[in-house]
């Protein structure tokens, strides 16, 4: 994949009959493929970036084909053989590398974290490896944690001592270890740091050796030098101040959570895998699907790297991943023996849209259209990964205007959770009362007096209004009890008590409070300068993260707590 050191012949000796079996792509008719390059109309172009796909049946070929431009000052087009970075795809990868350590008895989905990763601070009750994997252990995202610090996407290089070093600073969790789902990358990157430790290898040499070489996945591993050449790699882009494009390519060094190289080809002789079971044997393949369980004996729908789903009322298992330019689906269907992969180097692809536009080609209708949610999620959003992926502004359009007398009226405005300092947000839109959260959107439709349910998710939204102010109880996925905050619109002078200098232990990061021209804003040598606007009481929202401050005996504010949707309440205290 790489001019790294070392060879792979072995591997690849190992990995031929894979190759071979590959080789034979099932023929089909020439309108079938019509209609998939149809779904990539879009992307067709030499002058755009683009995506590559692939369609597997019973783990081999289908139909492989690629769209639009790889490299953009050197017009080089995207082809099935184009290497891109799929992000959080990595994760099934990661855990099957634990799942292959448990099956020699190695290591144990129940062992404490701190038996391998000492680093990882003691926070009372035990961290296993099962919650790292299942998304269940509480610990803050390592994404939100380095932004949080000051570190800048595609600018500053983020390593996995980086990694460690902010984790081993924390001193609270989001939520006690398997109480609650909430998607923290974190914990892929301790597992990887697990997988190093116990087998003497660094990660990218223990997967090559166990799970690439021998399957002959040839043009893929795991990236642990940004600065390596990769042979055919796919430039990815973003949109650029002109209206162009400019290149938006990951920087860090981190392995596990993200950081595989791979092309749509290869990925089928990894679908091929879950039928063969030529690594691992069906004990850890079954270990790969089993679904997460939470204390109170929910089960929740994200397994060790895959999530179980419902597309079509066909039974799914897949993954997305989503860093800087890049974008990724991988979807199975193993009731129709089905898979695809979509690999896109653009923000806007929504190659989870593409995904399903060309999974439409080969299924069949199924009696039910019902989706699954993952719970933990209250509103339905894009893969989130890494660092260029903050929440955006709460609201991200104006709202219809309510009148006085309107019932829905009474809903609007911010909504706290009390664990949680990132609130949801409750507006009218055309109409219909709209949640907003993490800057996505969903609408509440109602289904009886108070009572609404998200369109297109599980979750029942219902409303207390008993005690003259609203409380809301989400039931399903992202359940909790938020209570509606009191509007909150400060002058100039009600601000000036909160200007100061503040700090954080956990994230060894200091910033600067001051009122601009009637606003608080926040200084820092990396961020720049970002104002603070008000949400609730002692409440404010900047470029993703949310700050409630906090006042002493004295009644002085005395500091801050900061939150992001994966990371609650990280505290700055004023110097």
């Amino acid at each position: 994949m790489s001019t790294r050191e070392g060879t792979r012949t072995a591997a690849l000796v190992v990995g031929m009959a894979g190759v071979l079996a590959l080789a034979v792509v099932w023929a089909q008719d020439p309108g079938v493929e019509a209609r998939v390059d149809q779904v990539f109309e879009r992307w067709d172009r030499p002058d755009t970036p683009g995506c590559a796909v692939s369609v597997m049946r019973d783990g081999r070929l289908v139909y492989a084909h690629g769209y639009g431009s790889a490299n953009l000052e050197y017009d080089i087009p995207i082809t099935p053989s184009s290497v891109f970075h799929v992000a959080s795809i990595s994760k099934q990868f990661t855990a099957m590398a634990v799942a292959l350590l448990v099956s020699e008895g190695r290591v144990s989905w129940d062992d404490d974290i701190r038996r391998y990763v000492p680093e990882v601070p003691d926070f009372g009750p035990r961290i296993t490896l099962g919650h790292l994997a299942h998304h269940t252990s509480g610990l803050r995202d390592q994404w939100s944690l380095l932004r949080m610090a000051g570190w800048r996407r595609e600018e500053d290089v983020v390593r996995q001592v980086d990694v460690l070093d902010l984790t081993s600073r924390q001193r609270a969790l989001n939520f006690e270890p398997g109480s609650e789902f909430l998607y923290s990358n974190t914990g892929y990157t301790l597992l990887a740091v697990v997988v190093q430790r116990v087998s003497g290898q660094s990660f990218r040499q223990f997967t090559e050796a166990r799970i690439f070489g021998p399957l002959g996945m040839r043009e893929t591993g795991f990236e642990d030098d940004h600065t390596a050449i990769v042979r055919r790699r796919a430039y990815a882009y973003a949109p650029g101040d002109d209206g162009g494009y400019r290149v938006s390519i990951p920087d860090f060094d981190t392995v596990g959570a993200t950081g595989l190289l791979t092309t749509v080809e290869d990925l089928a002789r990894w679908d091929r895998n879950f039928y063969t079971a030529e690594v691992g044997g069906r004990e850890v393949l079954a270990d790969l699907h089993r679904r997460g369980t939470l204390r109170d004996d929910r089960v929740i729908s994200y397994a060790a790297g895959l999530v179980h789903g419902v597309y079509r009322g066909h039974a799914t298992v897949g993954h997305g991943g989503a860093d800087a330019g890049y974008r990724a689906e991988f979807l199975r269907f193993p009731d129709r023996r089905l898979s695809v992969a979509v690999f896109c180097n653009f923000p806007s692809s929504d190659p989870d849209r593409l995904v399903r536009a060309v999974a439409d080609v080969y299924l069949e209708p199924a009696d039910s259209d019902e989706g699954e949610s993952i719970p933990g999620s209250v509103l339905p959003s894009a893969a989130s990964d890494g660092p260029g992926t903050a929440s955006r502004a709460p609201v991200s359009r104006p709202a219809t205007a309510v009148e006085a007398d309107d019932p829905l009226g009474e809903l609007i405005g911010f909504y706290r959770r009390e664990e949680s300092d990132t609130p949801l947000h409750l507006i009218v839109r055309e109409g219909a009362l709209t949640i907003l959260s993490g800057g996505s959107s969903g609408t509440l439709v109602p289904i009886g007096l108070d009572r609404f349910r998200l369109d297109e998710s599980s979750t029942v939204a219902t409303f207390d209004r008993s005690t003259g102010v609203a409380t809301l109880l989400l039931s399903g996925p992202g359940e909790g009890t938020f209570t509606q905050q009191p509007r909150w619109r400060p002058s100039a002078v009600e601000l000036a008590p909160f200007a100061g200098s503040y700090y954080s232990a956990e994230l060894a990061v200091q910033y600067a409070l001051s009122v601009d021209r009637g606003r608080l804003v926040l200084r820092h040598r990396k961020l720049g300068t970002l104002p603070l606007t008000p949400t609730y009481p002692d409440g404010f929202f900047t470029a993703g993260f949310y700050l409630a401050f906090t006042q002493g005996v004295d009644g002085a504010v005395d500091g801050f707590t900061m939150s992001t949707a994966r990371a609650w309440k990280v505290r700055f205290d004023r110097q």
